[in-house]
């Protein structure tokens, strides 16, 4: 065993032990009565089904990822890559098209091992808690949609990385970054009209008080409003939610359905105000520049291991290939990837506290966001105990108990 299959089996185990004492601290702290803040929006009953909810789903998460962290070491121990990498090779074609299948192969006998966890995740787990509204047949075209775009997107963007890696010489990865970000920019713009449409209804704000509260807002917030729609969340769960996506004429605002049929107008406007508030205070460019620094690191990483007889010899490879460098660097890199991750999650929490604060300070009314928070946790059975090294290692968003003390403290603007 060489130093690589070291260094990535070590970063696996640490990666999978983190994850479990992360999930264990955060059972124990289930233990917990609930927080006072909330009895106005859920009783001891609700209360404990959030609770069993958590244990259920993190319970389930923890066979997973035995099953998958089992699977890929069995398959990797067995020679599975290389396998894999000879009988592509046997139909005789080049490099990328050799790649396109190495890649694929892999991919779908992932997705095909993870398909009865995520069948028993939807039909039974959400079943069982009252959220699943999918049907069979839109979770198969789901799956097959997902299939589609994978094709249509991702292969023409592997191929073009694999093509740059073998052709270009050592300045490939600068070529790979420009076309990365080309790539994310373009998917970011299309996404609104094109892509997200194939799974999820946009329909317009029907005119009413909720879209003249929501017009009024963002006409006092210098917001250019283009586009407010709801989603038809609905149709495949119970859970509420907003989002803002896009950028320039294509940015959207979508609301689900199942959080307008929730909340009061005050609420939504809250929640707007919220969303509006990232793209005010710039958490969007902030995040794709962080994104885009982060792949031009990862990508010049790449380039350095990326024909290294050492990294294929630790997964028993006869040939080397520039392909099978890029799925192996993936496994090479986890340790930093980990590391970024929790970076990211940390700025991920600051920009939503400042995003709540914007939302509590122009709307004038903070308890409008606090109470549609509240409802928010109570309806999705979040967790309003989470133990603080979960939250530290997992969590995008702060806990919603310091979310409201937060909002709070705040000085309302007045205009």
């Amino acid at each position: 065993m060489n130093i690589y299959a070291v260094i990535i089996l070590v970063a696996i185990a640490a990666n999978y032990v983190l994850n479990l004492i992360s999930d264990s601290l955060n059972l124990k702290a289930l233990r917990q009565p609930m927080p006072a803040e909330f009895r106005d929006v859920c009783d001891e009953e609700k209360y404990r089904k959030s609770q069993e909810y958590t244990r259920v789903r993190t319970r389930f998460g923890l066979i997973s990822s035995t099953f998958s962290l089992a699977v890929l070491l069995i398959f990797w121990f067995a020679g599975g890559f290389n396998w894999v990498d000879q009988f592509v090779r046997g139909f005789g074609y080049g490099t990328i098209v050799n790649g396109l299948l190495f890649v694929g192969i892999l991919m779908l006998g992932q997705r095909i091992l993870s398909l009865p966890f995520s069948i028993y995740s939807t039909f039974v787990i959400e079943e069982q808690f009252g959220f699943n509204k999918t049907t069979p047949a839109t979770f198969v075209t789901d799956i097959l949609k997902g299939l589609l775009l994978s094709v249509l997107l991702g292969a023409p963007l592997l191929a073009g990385i694999i093509g740059i890696f073998e052709y270009l010489g050592a300045e490939a990865w600068l070529y790979a970054w420009l076309v990365v970000i080309l790539f994310t920019l373009f998917v970011q713009f299309i996404a609104p009209t094109w892509i997200m449409p194939l799974f999820n209804k946009f329909t317009p704000l029907e005119d009413g008080e909720l879209k003249d509260a929501i017009l009024a807002y963002a006409d006092n917030v210098s917001f250019p409003l283009r586009g407010i729609y709801k989603i038809d969340g609905s149709r495949r769960s119970g859970k509420s939610n907003a989002f803002f996506t896009g950028f320039g004429k294509n940015k959207r605002i979508a609301l689900f359905d199942t959080l307008i049929d929730n909340h009061s107008v005050p609420e939504l406007v809250a929640v707007l105000a919220h969303e509006v508030g990232h793209y005010k205070k710039k958490h969007i460019p902030k995040n794709m520049l962080f994104s885009f620094l982060h792949t031009g690191v990862m990508l010049f990483l790449l380039s350095l291991f990326i024909r290294v007889p050492g990294l294929h010899e630790a997964f028993f490879m006869e040939q080397i290939s520039v392909y099978a460098g890029l799925v192996f660097f993936g496994l090479l890199y986890a340790p930093v990837e980990m590391i970024l991750s929790v970076i990211m999650q940390y700025f991920s929490r600051k920009h939503e506290f400042e995003a709540d604060r914007f939302a509590a300070e122009t709307t004038g009314d903070p308890e409008s966001m606090v109470s549609g928070l509240k409802k928010l946790s109570a309806d999705n059975l979040s967790n309003l105990t989470p133990h603080p090294f979960h939250v530290f290692l997992n969590y995008s968003h702060p806990p919603v108990a310091q979310r409201i003390r937060a909002i709070r403290d705040v000085e309302p603007v007045k205009n």
